[in-house]
């Protein structure tokens, strides 16, 4: 059996992937500083404090359980805050994860994992946006992540170590068993903020804009269930461990949705008829983003398997019954 060290096992997309990793029988240790992630998410699994920025600390970890393999999702995600904190978002989503390669280096680990995104890709130039698709990010965060994917690229050159970055477009909704599900502070993604005003926790919910050039007038986005990602992660561990050979995949249902529709749908779900109101457009939100994601499915086998309905439905589970 594989050790996998999760760095960011206790966050909301690195819990369903612990998760799921231990389903199919490998050794999942999660590694993480509780400044995102809940303890509460981690269950019984392995776990270890500590920070990215400490070098010693990780290579305690790597020969403690004997690392195969490292799984990174560990980066601050809020693309107002990296306007505005950009020295924030280059210390931890950058200079950090410098630091657990070099310590992975050093300790002879040679498969990473990389969380990457879509944001990377800046303003779309093309209907669906596949891996051809130029890489121009447009703020912070999103450069802070190409970054990562270019020290990849020269650290297989120098080093030999393999690497598959997953560029996802907008992960969603919740585990079935209610276990774990999304849960930041502050909540920045669309289906919870929806869900928590059908639950009463906040007043309204905010449609940014309804003159984008879509069918309804609102942005059109590619919504991916959570446990679609983390099967992808495996997957394309295991394809990376079987041949040795580094990739770089776009993650998505292909399928773009638009926030109008989502409200309606969420709506019918919860049967709640809660609040909604027209703000102006965010700056830099552009109208459609939508994944093509053929690469995955032709070289991992992976599609995804949740539809919206399911993905706002076991996100309706979560936020009723959450734990965290």
């Amino acid at each position: 059996m594989k050790n996998i060290l999760v760095i960011g096992g206790a966050g909301y997309i690195g819990s369903h992937t612990v998760k799921m990793l231990a389903q199919k029988r490998y050794n999942p240790v999660v590694f993480d500083n509780l400044s995102k992630g809940h303890r509460e998410a981690v269950k019984n699994y392995p776990f270890e404090m500590g920070d990215l920025g400490d070098k010693l600390r990780l290579s305690e970890v790597f020969k403690k359980y004997h690392i195969d393999a490292v799984m990174h999702f560990a980066a601050f995600i809020e693309v107002g805050e990296s306007v505005k904190a950009p020295s924030k978002y280059y210390h931890n989503n950058v200079t950090k994860v410098l630091n657990l390669l070099d310590a992975m280096v050093e300790n002879n680990i040679r498969y990473f994992v990389f969380s990457s995104t879509a944001a990377t890709f800046g303003e779309p130039v093309k209907d669906k946006i596949d891996e051809t698709h130029p890489q121009s990010p447009i703020n912070p965060y999103g450069r802070t992540k190409l970054m990562v994917e270019k020290m990849l690229d020269d650290f297989e050159t120098a080093y030999g170590l393999k690497s598959t970055a997953l560029r996802y477009f907008n992960a969603s909704g919740a585990d079935e068993s209610g276990e774990i599900g999304e849960s930041h502070t502050p909540e920045t993604h669309l289906i919870p903020i929806v869900l928590q005003a059908a639950a009463g926790k906040r007043e309204s919910i905010k449609m940014f804009g309804n003159d984008y050039p879509t069918p309804d007038g609102t942005c059109i986005r590619d919504y991916i269930h959570v446990n679609d990602l983390a099967r992808a992660h495996i997957l394309a561990l295991e394809k990376m461990m079987q041949e040795d050979k580094s990739e770089r995949f776009n993650l998505g249902s292909g399928h773009g949705f638009s926030v109008a529709e989502l409200i309606k749908e969420a709506k019918k779900i919860t049967g709640i008829d809660f609040k909604v109101e027209v703000a102006p457009r965010r700056e830099g939100d552009p109208a459609v983003l939508v994944a093509d994601s053929t690469k995955a499915q032709q070289i991992l086998g992976w599609k995804p398997e949740y539809t919206l309905s399911q993905i706002i439905q076991t996100a309706w589970n979560w936020e009723q019954h959450r734990k965290f």
